[in-house]
């Protein structure tokens, strides 16, 4: 396990840009006016706040009229953010902290309305270019 680390280590500081690979998907009953505006204002946000590169975020955005948060239809939202080793409780909680304030601002949605999911899935759980990310690393 200690090999595969510095494994791991080395290969990041050989290939930054490949682990700098977030994946963000938002669903809210909020339509945008553009929602393409919006995802690529959403990307620049996103790059910015989790320290990471334009070329390796990926963001979705899903109208869904029918989300109900509490029971009703006001206001609401999911996001999912998937990332490889950026995440702990410190940080977690300071990425709520924006990203609410974020929805709250472009969107509408007030902070008890939303839910955010912060995923780690490892490195044998990311495809990219026709392997894993554990793939690509040197053995």
């Amino acid at each position: 396990m200690t090999y595969q680390r510095f494994n791991t280590c080395f290969y990041l500081i050989q290939f930054p840009k490949l682990y700098n690979m977030p994946l963000l998907a938002i669903t809210s009953n909020v339509k945008p006016a553009d929602i393409k505006a919006f995802v690529l204002d959403f990307h620049k946000f996103a790059v910015k706040t989790l320290g990471k590169f334009d070329e390796t975020t990926s963001i979705s955005f899903n109208y869904q009229e029918h989300l109900s948060f509490g029971g009703t239809f006001e206001p609401a939202f999911i996001l999912g953010i998937t990332s490889l080793d950026n995440f702990s409780d410190e940080k977690n909680e300071a990425y709520s902290k924006v990203f609410f304030e974020y929805f709250q601002r472009t969107l509408g949605v007030p902070d008890h309305r939303g839910y955010i999911r912060f995923e780690d899935p490892g490195y044998a759980a990311i495809g990219y270019r026709s392997t894993t990310i554990l793939g690509m690393q040197p053995k």
